[in-house]
């Protein structure tokens, strides 16, 4: 067997309401365009043949509630209220049906993003890593688990910035369903436990400065915050 040079961050767990235990989270995977609304104001189309992903670094979530630093090389730093699934059992080229009694639980996310590195690197046709995989990027609330919370519909998805509301909208307004999503998904990847979907956001994104409080919310689940500081 051989030893390991040096030693990992231990893997981030996100709070489970009502459970001592938490949920840990290997992998995240996160949907573009999945609104219409605000793919209009990105000034591109959902494509409806099909839905896109591109994923973020378990590394770098932190909970809600956190103080991160306004990131580094960037001059737009973006917030996206999201709904996250949780993944509880394996799931394979799956029914709608298989990939709903795969949902273990469902939480509010922030897809925090460099929108500046992420449009320039668009525009190039280049991976938008630099934009979307942000150190302390993704913002998890804790996790509501499926049985009790039941699944989306029309709950009311909002964001507000120093009090201030940005984003309102319903899950309704999703171009994707969650189980078209996992079906999809699960196409290319076997899903397992510890898997992360973040379903995308709706319009209203914009950006935020060091000292902004940013707050959401998704109708029945537990809000989400995160606090900007000037420290670089």
């Amino acid at each position: 067997m051989v030893n390991s040079l040096f030693q990992l961050p231990e893997v981030p767990l996100v709070p489970v309401r009502n459970e001592e235990a938490g949920y840990p989270v290997a992998r995240i995977f996160c949907v573009g365009r999945n609104y219409a609304a605000h793919a209009a104001e990105m000034g591109v189309e959902v494509d409806r043949e099909a839905p896109f992903y591109f994923t973020k670094s378990p590394a770098n979530m932190v909970l809600s509630g956190a103080e991160t630093p306004y990131p580094l090389g960037t001059d737009n730093f973006h917030y996206e209220m999201e709904l996250a699934l949780a993944i509880g059992a394996p799931l394979f080229r799956g029914t709608s049906e298989q990939a709903r009694a795969a949902i273990y639980g469902y939480g509010c996310a922030l897809d925090m993003t460099r929108r500046d590195l992420q449009i320039r690197e668009r525009q190039k046709q280049r991976p938008w890593d630099l934009g979307k995989d942000v150190e302390n990027g993704t913002v998890m609330a804790p996790l509501t688990r499926a049985a009790e919370w039941g699944s989306p519909d029309a709950q009311r998805i909002f964001l507000n910035v120093n009090g201030e509301i940005r984003q309102d909208a319903t899950l309704a307004e999703l171009v994707w369903s969650v189980e078209e999503i996992l079906c999809h998904l699960s196409q290319f990847y076997h899903l397992r436990p510890g898997d992360l979907v973040l379903t995308g956001t709706p319009a209203g994104v914009g950006p935020v400065v060091a000292g902004d409080i940013i707050e959401g919310g998704i109708d029945g689940l537990d809000p989400i915050s995160l606090s900007l500081t000037d420290l670089r």
